[in-house]
């Protein structure tokens, strides 16, 4: 009767040992490993020319999915699929898994730093308000509203600007908080909204497509304070390897002919290069 007991007891240790010996390696596949063996990786995207966007034939674009597509590749990923998502639910898709890398030129801050891990940045640039055609308002960035609490400003949900116009002086109920480029376009032509705020070339990029509308000059200050944004791309802070390797081959990509080639298209090239590094824009400098 104990050879039997003991039989089992063994048997059955074996089986949970076997188990757990899956289990770990089902858990050790990275993220990078498992896109390498698939042959292909999800991003996230905002539709927000022309950080990253898709074209009337579906495909995407701009300049975070290119520098992405292009790192990727060399990493042995040959295909990134976008994963279109509102801006404001870009981390808490990349949290939840619904794609694995954020594509969308989002600024690196210590808010966003908290909740993810980004690679070094890929741009420099400026802030833009779209207003209606002529200027009616005299809008020259957000001390203009600041100044006059009747004026309506349009800023996307999750992005930078309403913290910006908060900065400012501008309250909060003069802000209108809209989903995407579209919809700020639409509230600026309806007379919603006075103006409309976004990274400079965003801005320029709308007025160009939207002839009732015009862009102010560019600025880069708010408050007294830079408000040059440095874009990256994000990654869930449990996947190291990942970002790594990004990191890697983005050191060597950034400014060569390969990467301008393929960004200058979209409005940006050596005049939008990176002057901060990620680990400076998370501690707030």
């Amino acid at each position: 009767m104990k050879p039997t007991v003991r039989r089992r007891a063994l048997i059955a240790l074996i089986a949970a040992a076997t188990t757990l010996t899956l289990a770990g390696a089902a858990q050790a596949q990275s993220t990078l490993d498992a896109a390498k063996e698939a042959g292909f990786i999800r991003v996230g995207f905002a539709n927000e020319a022309p950080f990253g966007f898709a074209t009337p034939a579906g495909t995407l674009t701009g300049e975070s999915p290119e520098v992405v597509k292009a790192i990727m590749a060399k990493l042995g990923v040959p295909q990134v699929d976008g994963v279109l998502t509102e801006f404001g639910s870009l981390i808490p898709g990349l949290q939840a898994g619904r794609f694995d890398i954020v594509a969308a030129g989002m600024f690196v801050n210590p808010a966003r730093c908290e909740q993810v891990a980004f690679s070094e940045p890929t741009y420099g640039i400026g802030q833009g308000m779209l207003v209606a055609k002529g200027n009616p308002k005299e809008i020259v960035d957000y001390a203009t509203f600041a100044e006059n609490p009747d004026l309506k400003l349009a800023v996307m949900a999750g992005a930078v600007e309403a913290g910006y116009a908060a900065d400012a002086g501008v309250a909060e109920s003069q802000l209108v908080l809209l989903p995407d480029q579209a919809s700020l376009v639409a509230a600026v032509t309806a007379g919603r909204a006075d103006a409309a705020a976004l990274t400079a070339l965003s801005i320029a990029d709308m007025a160009s497509k939207n002839p009732e509308t015009e862009a102010v000059k560019p600025f880069g200050e708010v408050a007294g304070k830079s408000v040059v944004g440095h874009g990256a791309v994000a990654f869930r802070k449990e996947d190291t390897d990942l970002l790594e390797a990004f990191n890697a081959e983005l050191e060597t990509f950034l400014g060569s002919e390969e990467h301008l080639a393929l960004v200058t298209p979209h409005g940006f090239g050596a005049d939008y290069m990176p002057t901060k590094t990620t680990a400076e824009l998370c501690a707030g400098e």
